[in-house]
């Protein structure tokens, strides 16, 4: 029994997993650009919690995708707490599937899904081959459950424990709540109920409570995202938690009317047991969003108040990129799209910022900040890519054409500054872990004593390379050809720097005054101070090169009638 159990959860938890990720490939990378784009409004942010975690069969998946983007300074904590409700009421859609007793048909199912995706080579083929392989596994490790459990309703202690749940809802709320938090998926305690339900192993009044657990268990996913997270997304999380304990208190006071209304809706429609289930499901959650739905600022106050303290998240203006004017005025669109870059560029040089300083001062706020940036260049770097794809697809001027390269350009090269700033945190971080392990080892030495990483050197480059971003990226924004000549003159003394650093490392290195794994973590961030200022010195080269075929172009008019009348003589 045991055996064939496990068997047939682990076959069903892969299904599920499978059929999801199958989902989210055919659903291209939209999903978060989903989640950005129409949360404006509190209905608009349920819907497309509905939506997404529809798509994807994951509430939690949802969830883990909404603190990033709170994290990132992309979605107030007002709209993220809408999407939360809704990824609650879409993932009942699971429960529904499985209330539709098709798994006499698995196997096939199964063997379908495995030809195409391993026998064919086009992509979307190979999607459509993982959804069916996950959905056969699905209802195959369902089976396998139900045949496995069939025994139990013999079994004195399982029916004294079934008893006691339903004389005990509490107690049958804190069951519910184990079992997700074991199995991390409410998916999965939701189609053991209702295998149990269905060979009358477990009372309706028994079920109902468990369910509600069940719930409250599926927002540790949510609580485990938000370690070494803002603040702000621990709020999301704190919300996601007190909306499925509030909704579970209330339907737990109104129990009983709530049991006689789905028995009322089973023999209307005629459900069988499964289906039954998985409208008590849709029925909690639909319910426990409508009475709660009134009261998003209310639970984001509540929330800001049992988190305290400021919001690490990056502030982020979204009104910049307007498709609407591409057609009518692509050189409208243009500036939309260089506003843009101005905001990136904000926030590139700001997560160069805190990456210096998180080498200096080792704070984990840094960190946090680091990565928080990160996540919000690399979406505007994405929203922005996207935008200037379609506005390339318009009819342009030459003169268009080049600002329109120029930008795809620049874009890029701000977010492998932002790359190599990440990679700069990481490269600290580890060799702080290296020190950490290390003093552990040693006996009378400090635990809260924190290595120290300056070396003049190092902070010379950092300070340089700073300073020549910043020229850069000012360069451009004010179309300043004298900065951006004074930017390509600093750059042989950074390749200098890098050289030089390099060589000192690798002699550290041989001669041990360094720690090999030390010394070659150094080097990496001295290659990223490097490339960082390879990538500010082509920004500014699109200034110089702008403004030489600028003089061309004058010098050009200037002696083109001299040119024509000595073609004419």
């Amino acid at each position: 029994m045991l055996f064939q159990f496990l068997g047939g959860l682990g076959i069903f938890l892969f299904g599920i997993q499978i059929m999801g990720d199958g989902l989210q490939k055919s659903a291209g990378d939209s999903l978060r650009e989903l989640l950005n784009r129409f949360t404006s409004t509190p209905l608009k942010a349920v819907l497309t919690g509905i939506l997404v975690t529809t798509l994807i069969q994951s509430s939690s998946g949802t969830t883990v995708l909404t603190v990033g983007l709170v994290s990132a300074g992309f979605m107030t904590l007002r709209q993220a707490i809408g999407v939360i409700m809704g990824a609650n009421v879409g993932t009942t859609i699971t429960a529904f599937i499985i209330g539709i007793n098709i798994g006499e048909y698995a196997l096939p199912i199964l063997g379908v899904g495995a030809i195409l995706l391993f026998f064919f080579k086009k992509q979307f083929i190979n999607n459509m081959g993982q959804i069916m392989f996950g959905f056969g596994a699905l209802f195959y490790g369902l089976e396998l459950m139900g045949s496995g459990m069939a025994p139990l309703e013999e079994v004195a202690a399982f029916n004294d424990l079934m008893i006691n749940l339903s004389h005990h809802p509490i107690f049958a709320v804190f069951t519910g709540t184990g079992m997700t938090l074991v199995m991390q998926s409410s998916s999965a305690t939701v189609g053991i109920l209702q295998k149990l339900y269905m060979q009358g192993s477990i009372s309706l009044g028994a079920v109902l409570p468990v369910l509600f657990g069940d719930n409250i268990g599926t927002t540790i996913t949510a609580i485990l995202a938000t370690i070494g997270a803002s603040t702000a997304a621990k709020r999301t999380a704190g919300a996601h938690v007190l909306f499925n304990i509030v909704g579970t208190i209330v339907f737990l006071i109104f129990l009983n009317p709530f049991t006689s209304l789905l028995l009322l809706i089973s023999q209307a429609l005629d459900l069988n047991p499964a289906l039954q289930i998985a409208f008590a499901h849709g029925l909690f959650n639909i319910g426990n969003v409508l009475i709660q739905f009134w009261f998003i600022s209310n639970i984001a106050t509540l929330m800001e108040k049992i988190i305290p303290g400021k919001d690490a998240v990056v502030e982020y203006d979204t009104t910049n990129l307007d498709t609407k004017v591409i057609q009518t005025s692509p050189n409208v669109a243009l500036s939309q799209a260089k506003l843009e870059i101005n905001q990136m560029s904000k926030f590139a040089i700001e997560e160069f910022h805190h990456a210096f300083s998180y080498y200096r001062e080792q704070n984990e706020n840094d960190l946090s900040t680091v990565n928080h940036l990160e996540e919000a260049v690399n979406n505007i770097d994405q929203r922005l890519t996207e935008y200037l794809m379609i506005v390339s697809a318009e009819k342009l001027t030459i003169a268009e054409s080049n600002e329109l390269s120029a930008l795809i350009d620049i874009t890029k090269y701000l977010e492998r500054i932002g790359d190599h700033s990440e990679n700069i945190a990481k490269n600290v971080k580890e060799v702080l872990k290296i020190d950490k392990k290390a003093k552990s080892k040693e006996k009378g030495r400090s635990n809260g004593e924190k290595r120290s990483l300056y070396d003049t050197d190092v902070i010379s480059m950092f300070k340089m390379v700073e300073l020549i971003v910043k020229m850069a990226v000012r360069a451009y924004e004010e179309d300043n050809e004298n900065l951006a000549h004074k930017v390509l003159e600093h750059d042989p003394f950074i390749n200098e720097m890098e050289v030089k650093l390099r060589k000192k490392y690798i002699e550290s290195i041989n001669n041990g005054s360094e720690k090999p794994g030390d010394g070659i973590l150094f080097i990496d961030i001295v290659s990223s101070l490097e490339r960082i200022g390879d990538h500010s010195v082509k920004i500014a080269r699109h200034v110089t090169t702008k403004h030489s075929v600028s003089s061309l172009s004058e010098t050009f008019e200037k002696t083109k009638d001299k040119l024509f009348s000595f073609e004419n003589e």
